[in-house]
């Protein structure tokens, strides 16, 4: 075929859905083998499309390592792994799916705000252990009523806020890029980002990783929270001050967190937060259903095809607006 892709990301999409999709717009595809740079900038040679996920780089080098590389796919929304100055540069057109797990990303979300409001790991956990004692993981407190706060007013938070209107909670969000008159839509009020702080009793993290939200939430911020908050991140690792949030817990600062996603993925075995019994954990998962992993492997092959084939995009990255 006149056209190439290579595809760094086997797992994540459905490689027969992306192939399908790439073949019948006329492009071939091959299979990235390693994801450091090295094996990207040998692997783009020549090639004219690539797909990656979150972990594998696309740096500067990479960019200029073909001179036939029309477009970049990213399979997944964040895309801070993409150097997105170069891309523009060198006129290569970025494509992401914006869309593609909102319903998952946002019901994982609000259930690790449920285990952790109602501690349910460690019932069950004592229970298994041979412990039938309603009292364990006591005091627990009535979720009605109080006040959650989102980091970021994207998809993800505008349909977890949809989903929040039946628990009786007041939702408030700080997001730079999103009008006052935009959230009203969904029952939240926009506050500024000490505001959210001040009030909130939950924390849901919905920002992307660029270098102004990196460690947006370190030591003063966890001190400014109350001390019964609980912190949800189902965004990025590195966003929460991993450390800091270890020694807000130990304080009593905070009383609990729910973490789908982690600064160094997968963890040390001897993070001191796996350890912790106020801290629930999963393997960044939000993102996963059947049907969210065929939407995205779907989404981002037509976007690269199209793009190679000189038609327009449907999703394509604006460098100028990242947080999205």
């Amino acid at each position: 075929m006149e056209h190439t892709v290579v595809l760094s990301d086997q797992k994540t999409v459905d490689p027969r859905t992306q192939s399908e999709i790439l073949e019948a717009a006329g492009v071939g595809v091959r299979v990235l083998e390693g994801k450091t740079e090295e094996a990207v900038i040998e692997a783009v040679k020549g090639a004219d499309g690539l797909i990656v996920d979150s972990v594998t780089p696309v740096t500067a080098r990479v960019l200029g390592a073909s001179e036939t590389l029309d477009v970049v796919g990213r399979a997944g929304i964040g895309v801070d792994n993409v150097d997105l100055d170069a891309a523009t540069e060198a006129g290569i057109t970025v494509v992401h799916v914006p869309d593609y797990c909102l319903d998952e990303v946002s019901t994982h979300a609000l259930s690790l705000l449920l285990a952790c409001v109602r501690n349910v790991p460690l019932h069950d956990r004592r229970v298994k252990s041979g412990t039938w004692d309603w009292q364990e993981g006591a005091p627990l407190r009535r979720i009605r009523g109080r006040t959650l706060g989102l980091a970021g007013f994207g998809g993800i938070a505008r349909r977890l806020a949809s989903k929040l209107r039946a628990f009786g909670l007041e939702v408030v969000a700080y997001d730079p890029y999103v009008k006052a008159t935009e959230m009203d839509h969904f029952g939240v009020e926009k506050v500024g980002f000490e505001e959210l702080l001040d009030r909130l009793d939950y924390l849901s993290i919905h920002v992307p990783l660029y270098d102004v939200s990196e460690g947006m939430f370190s030591t003063e911020e966890f001190e400014r929270m109350s001390d019964d908050a609980v912190v949800i991140n189902t965004a990025r690792g590195p966003v929460v001050d991993q450390r800091a949030l270890q020694e807000a817990l130990e304080a009593g600062e905070i009383s609990r967190a729910g973490l789908d996603v982690l600064e160094s993925e997968p963890p040390d075995p001897d993070d001191p937060l796996l350890a912790r019994e106020d801290v629930v954990v999963s393997p960044h998962t939000a993102w996963y259903s059947e049907e969210s992993r065929r939407d995205l492997s779907r989404g981002v092959a037509s976007d690269v095809a199209a793009v190679i084939n000189g038609e327009a995009p449907t999703n394509p990255v604006d460098p100028e607006l990242p947080w999205i």
